[in-house]
């Protein structure tokens, strides 16, 4: 049987948190301090800054993705009953460098290599991102870091997608889109893109329009998918 191969792309377009970073990773290095809650913590921590992204947009009330991930760390905080002091800064710090995903650079390095364009398309505020990229050393590896700050509303709203099309200079139906967020993918596919969901936790598929063009555990096979 011939392998599953996606055509006709031209960018290789990703989602950063959760996707090339792991957004856990922060709680995971201070886990010692934060205590027996630091897991609890961590995922609402991810949830409440999801949430509050989509609520300021649809409230017309942006702030950038580091105060919404303060504001959130700070609900976390409050919820688990951890105490901030001491570990609130340190923790988002840590932020600033979150670990890559482990098959990352081999996979956009195989990417670069065979001529596709490689992007971040992301929530995270622009100094966010830089440091994230910087601190996995994959400057190199990537045409484009795109942050929804120049828009000032975050994803899903297609205005975010359009910013990829503008800044790589590509049609929305020849951009392979990663996102390990399934909300994230249905609304890239809504916009026209070709998504795949990296689907790291077996999550089921969400009940919402569109849907990924290909499901992967994680973006080692990208570039066999992609025939490369």
């Amino acid at each position: 049987m011939s392998r599953v191969v996606m055509t006709l792309i031209d960018a290789c377009v990703f989602d950063a948190y959760g996707t090339l970073f792991d957004v856990h990773s922060a709680v995971g290095r201070l886990r010692g301090d934060v205590g027996p809650k630091a897991d609890e913590l961590s995922q609402i921590w991810r949830t409440k800054q999801l949430e509050y992204t989509w609520l300021r947009s649809l409230m017309g009330e942006y702030k950038d993705f580091w105060h919404v991930t303060g504001d959130a760390l700070d609900y976390a905080l409050a919820r688990t009953g951890v105490d901030p002091t001491n570990i609130r800064d340190r923790l988002m710090d840590a932020y600033l460098g979150l670990d890559a995903y482990p098959e990352v650079p081999a996979m956009l390095g195989k990417l670069k290599a065979a001529g596709l364009k490689t992007a971040i398309l992301s929530n995270g505020e622009p100094n966010m991102l830089e440091a994230a990229v910087n601190a996995a050393g994959l400057g190199s590896l990537l045409d484009e870091v795109l942050s929804v700050d120049d828009l000032k509303i975050f994803k899903p709203d297609p205005s975010v997608y359009q910013l990829a099309v503008d800044r790589l200079g590509v049609k929305a139906d020849s951009i392979a889109f990663q996102s390990s967020n399934a909300w994230d993918v249905h609304g890239a596919s809504v916009f026209g893109f070709r998504p795949v969901w990296i689907n790291r936790f077996g999550a089921p598929v969400e009940r919402l329009p569109g849907g990924a063009e290909h499901e992967m555990a994680d973006l080692t096979g990208l570039p066999d998918l992609l025939g490369i």
